[in-house]
């Protein structure tokens, strides 16, 4: 008997901790199916961003909220759904997984991985929508991120926390530009997020393959949804990669993300508010697109020293066409970020690379984000170049007889040949300080623009083997004569 009252003891047990009681679950109906989007009714403890669950196993999450039913965005193919089918709240708002295992990873906005490897494993997600860091959490922005691009570091100087658009036309070199400052940070203490957005599969292969042969891919994660991924994937990427930075950000780590690009991500955006038929605004685009930006651009920011020092710096991509940079998303995204580098297709035709305008691309952080030894060599770079290019214009006209003239006009086409750069040629922070040093002081007067390249190349183990430049190479703050004179030296060293 005593076995008996054993296994009823254990019964009674049992049901003592089963958790007894009605639940409670919300269902609704799908009335009707869209391109990426399902209208639903009921489920009216649905909250924004949340996630929902179909009969197929396909997901989707709430976008817009009416008072007699909601619009649900898919995350998976509606393969095999129709009206009349059964929707359920999962509870829970869209998510992503974040940890130091994404790095080296092709994943999907959901963290599902991409590069044919076993799911990376995580024990943290955060949600894809969170908000900004407030004023009293930053710091201010001071410390430069090197891209390794002199016409960037010299003229338009980006700062760790900075949120620098990068604009032009089609096929003028704006992705070359971000891929250029990725490969740099090989060997740094910066993380590297590329977040592709409706993207052609074939070119973000391209970009994968360039950070793999040239950069550092451990240190580098993709966040794909290509142009064939649901809306709903596209739509979410650039803010669930924004959360897996922030991860690291939060950690007092330093972490570059480029959004590529954002002309794309505004136009899902149109197309579900359409879809769900919110009210169209100017080119047709719902009134709440400049918060959608906004909201996902603040941010980025230099975290104050109590919230642990580390920085997300943001490189945004956007596309505009026949050079018309007062279309609705540019400006919008203009007066959203802290500057721009816009590239030019006239300047990409003429076989300058980077094609960047001078004229046009600014900074607004500057010289306050650049090494006081740049700052010393870099100070008329500007000025000149584009006195340079305003005088190449005119000069079609006929040539300048006066020899002051003349002398402005070489000396411009020697900046101009300093600033062209080949992609994937990053250049040393202390090579851009020398070469702009011995451009100053006259050196390279004589120097044909021809072997610039392989001056570029020969310069830079000279002076990292070179002991005095060891203090100005660790922390380039402040140009002496002296190190301004090694460095001229240097340079005439290995001109031909």
């Amino acid at each position: 008997m005593s076995g008996t009252d054993g296994d009823l003891d254990a019964l009674k047990a049992r049901v003592e901790q089963a958790a007894l009681g009605p639940s409670v679950e919300e269902r609704g109906t799908i009335l009707a199916l869209a391109d990426g989007l399902a209208t639903v009714s009921g489920l009216p403890g649905a909250e924004l961003n949340e996630l929902v669950a179909f009969p197929t196993g396909a997901r989707g999450f709430v976008m817009t909220l009416d008072e007699d039913k909601l619009h649900v965005t898919f995350l998976d193919p509606a393969t095999g759904l129709s009206a009349g089918d059964a929707v359920s709240r999962t509870g829970t708002l869209i998510s992503v997984p974040v940890g130091e295992a994404l790095l080296g990873r092709v994943i999907d906005p959901l963290g599902r991985p991409l590069d044919g490897k076993p799911a990376p494993t995580t024990s943290e997600a955060r949600p894809a929508e969170r908000p900004a860091p407030a004023i009293i959490e930053r710091d201010f922005v001071s410390e430069p991120v090197e891209t390794g691009l002199l016409a960037v570091d010299a003229l338009f100087a980006i700062g760790r926390g900075q949120r620098e658009l990068i604009i032009g036309e089609r096929q003028t070199g704006k992705t070359s530009i971000a891929v250029d400052a990725i490969l740099n940070q090989k060997g740094g203490d910066m993380i590297c997020i590329y977040v592709a957005i409706g993207q052609r599969l074939s070119a973000v292969s391209r970009v994968i393959d360039a950070v793999e042969r040239r950069g550092d891919p451990a240190r580098t994660l993709f966040v794909v949804a290509e142009a064939t991924a649901e809306p709903g994937l596209q739509w979410i990427a650039p803010f669930a990669a924004t959360s897996i930075a922030e991860w690291f950000r939060d950690r007092g780590q330093h972490v570059l993300i480029v959004y590529d690009d954002l002309t794309k991500h505004a136009a899902t955006h149109r197309e579900l508010a359409l879809l769900s038929h919110q009210p169209p605004g100017r080119e047709a685009y719902p009134g709440d697109i400049f918060y959608l930006h906004a909201r996902l651009l603040e941010r980025s920011a230099k975290m104050s020293a109590a919230k642990g020092a580390g920085s997300l710096t943001a490189l945004p991509i956007a596309e505009i066409e026949a050079g018309n940079l007062s279309a609705y998303i540019p400006t919008n995204l203009i007066s959203i970020s802290d500057g721009q580098i816009v590239t030019s297709a006239q300047l990409f035709a003429a076989n300058q690379r980077p094609a960047i305008d001078v004229g046009l691309s600014v900074s607004r952080v500057g010289g306050k984000a650049q090494w006081g030894a740049m700052k010393a060599v870099a100070g008329r770079l500007r000025l000149d170049y584009a006195q340079y290019l305003e005088m190449k214009m005119f000069s079609r006209f006929g040539g300048f007889g006066d020899a002051a003239m003349k002398a402005r006009m070489a000396h411009g086409a020697k900046i101009a040949a300093l600033l062209n750069q080949p992609r994937f040629a990053p250049v040393p922070v202390m090579v851009q300080i020398a070469l702009l040093a011995a451009l100053d002081a006259g050196a390279l007067d004589a120097a044909d623009p021809a072997g610039f390249e392989a001056l570029k190349t020969a310069l830079a183990p000279r002076i990292a083997a070179e002991p005095r430049l060891k203090a100005l190479s660790d922390h380039p703050a402040k140009l002496s004569d002296a190190d301004r004179a090694l460095l001229v030296d240097l340079v005439k060293a290995v001109l031909p």
